[in-house]
C-alpha cells in the first residue's frame, strides 16, 4: 500500500511517499520514510502523530492512501495569539472596524 508522510516547518513542508505491506503502522511508515534521519529534531516520544489531521498512536494500523502527519510541538502560549474571525481579521480589528 502507498502512504504519504508529511512534516511541516514554518518555511517549508516535506513530503515522502512510502510503499508498505498491509498491516503496517504509523511507526513503520515513519521508519521506512527515513524522515528521522533528515530531521533530527523529531522525537517520536514527544512529537504527536496523526492521520489526516486526527491524532493517533504510533501503533495505529494504516490504510492504503493514508497521509501520516508528524506534528511539531506548540512553541507559544495559544492564549497569547490573536484569534482570527471568519473575515480573516483578528477579533480586536473586527471590533474597531
Amino acid at each position: 500500500m502507498k502512504i504519504g508522510i508529511t512534516y511541516a516547518l514554518p518555511q517549508r513542508q516535506t513530503w515522502f511517499d512510502v510503499e508498505l505491506p498491509d498491516g503496517a503502522t504509523i511507526h513503520d511508515a515513519i521508519e521506512r520514510s527515513g524522515i528521522l534521519k533528515q530531521f533530527a529534531e523529531i522525537d517520536l516520544e514527544k512529537n504527536k502523530v496523526g492521520i489526516y489531521g486526527k491524532v493517533n498512536k504510533l501503533d495505529a494500523v494504516l490504510n492504503d492512501g493514508d497521509r501520516v502527519e508528524i506534528y511539531r510541538p506548540i512553541t507559544c502560549d495559544p492564549k497569547s495569539v490573536p484569534r482570527k474571525s471568519k473575515g480573516g481579521e483578528t477579533a480586536s480589528e473586527a471590533e474597531t472596524g
